[in-house]
Parts: structure tokens; sequence; C-alpha cells
């Protein structure tokens, strides 16, 4: 996926107001996370993970052009863009991973993501799987990130269930992707999509928002108030 433009502020996949894209059919990208009750994966690596998960759909060769899911990546990025987290364990695991996707490892996390499906058509073994209850620790704090990569920095003011981040980080990965040129997409991809998602300093968070950067600006369909931000996706090459 090499030419998909920036949508237009007046009309941004994310902002909370109506418009053009919410006459559009709606659509929600899957994602599936494995949360093993003896072993559950790190908070900040499951949320850096989900990131990487949706830049990997998105450059995949499926979702461009002719590809086999490249019909559904349009539709759904012409409506409003909504990701959803679900959890899942053993057999249901397992059941996910046999639906055409993609499975992506992080140190401790593992995510896959699907390709779009209708809001109200979701295929039965991903939506069986629970959405609530996706709360995820980290053992000891992150390490400051490194600041010379891409960083996702959240709201420090506004609290997610580790579902709700994971999405949101999804976002702001996406919305870095849109703006960034194909030279610059290649780069991002041959180095793997490395990143860091990590919560801003309350006293920087002003900065950032300010700075120009992408910042996603939740829609307010669950857990937090329309309108609030809640990541700003701050790649080197957007600086």
């Amino acid at each position: 996926m090499s030419t998909e433009p920036t949508p237009p502020a007046t009309d941004s996949p994310f902002r909370a107001g109506p418009g053009d894209r919410d006459l559009a059919p709606q659509y929600v990208l899957p994602l599936v996370v494995r949360i093993e009750r003896a072993a559950p994966p790190a908070r900040t690596d499951a949320l850096e993970t989900a990131a990487r998960a949706v830049l990997v759909l998105l450059a995949d060769e499926r979702s461009a052009g002719d590809g086999e899911w490249a019909g559904a990546v349009r539709d759904w990025q012409d409506a409003r863009i909504r990701k959803v987290v679900r959890r899942a364990r053993g057999a249901e695991w397992r059941r996910a991973g046999a639906l055409p996707g993609i499975t992506v490892t992080g140190k401790s996390a593992e995510v896959r993501v699907f390709p779009p499906v209708p809001l109200d058509g979701w295929p039965k073994d991903l939506a069986r799987l629970q959405v609530s209850g996706t709360e995820l620790d980290d053992p000891e704090p992150p390490a400051a990130p490194d600041r010379s990569g891409p960083v996702l920095w959240l709201n420090p003011e506004v609290g997610m269930s580790a579902g709700k981040a994971m999405a949101q980080a999804g976002h702001g990965a996406q919305l870095a992707w849109w703006e960034l040129t194909d030279a610059q997409r290649a780069d991002w991809r041959g180095a793997g999509f490395p990143l860091a998602v990590r919560t801003a300093d309350p006293a920087e968070w002003a900065r950032l928002t300010a700075g120009g950067l992408p910042v996603v600006r939740d829609a307010g369909f669950t857990e937090i108030a329309p309108g609030s931000c809640t990541v700003v996706a701050d790649h080197p090459a957007l600086r």
C-alpha cells in the first residue's frame, strides 16, 4: 500500500463529529491478542505489537492494488477508521489463527490482525471472543524510548484499558504511515517497523499535540469522550 492519500482534515477518520465518512458503509479492523492465563504479555509490548500489526497489514501486497484484501481495506479507510481488539487463548487462539490474517510477534506478545470486516459481519470465530477484560501490566516500568526512532505518545491524562490503548496505538501508527512518502514507508518497512509506545510526560503533552505531528482524536465509540486526543505519532521523518 504505497499510494493511500492523507484524509482531509475536515473529515478525519478519527474526528468525533459527523461527516461524509459516516455515510459510507462501516468496517472495522479486527485485532486479536493472545492472552494465556499462565503467561500474559506485558502491556507495553502488546501495544507496540498491535501498532506494528496494523502497519504490517497496511504494507502487505494483499492490501494494495488488486490484492485480495485491497477492496476491504479501501472500504474501511473510506469510512471511520475503527479497530477492535479482542482476546483469545488456547483453542480460541488456534481457531483465530486459521482465519486469513497476519500474526505479529513482539517480545512477549502475539497479535493477529485480520483484513477489515463489515461492522456487523464479524466471522463467528472472532465475534465470540471477548473485548472487555483485556487488562495487562508491565512487570517493570518500560525504559525510556529511543527518540531517534518513531514513538507513539499516549495521553497521560486519559485512562484506557489495554485493548483500547492497543487500538489507539494502531491509529497513531496508521496516521504516521499516511503522512510518509513512499520512500519513507519503504525504509520503515525494511527496518521491520521499529517503534515505541510510551505515556507522555504531562508537562510535555501540550507541546507534542501542538507540534504539527499526527494526532489521534478519538471518535468516542468506547471508553473515552469524543474528540479526546489519545496519541501523538512522533515519527522522525515528520518532525
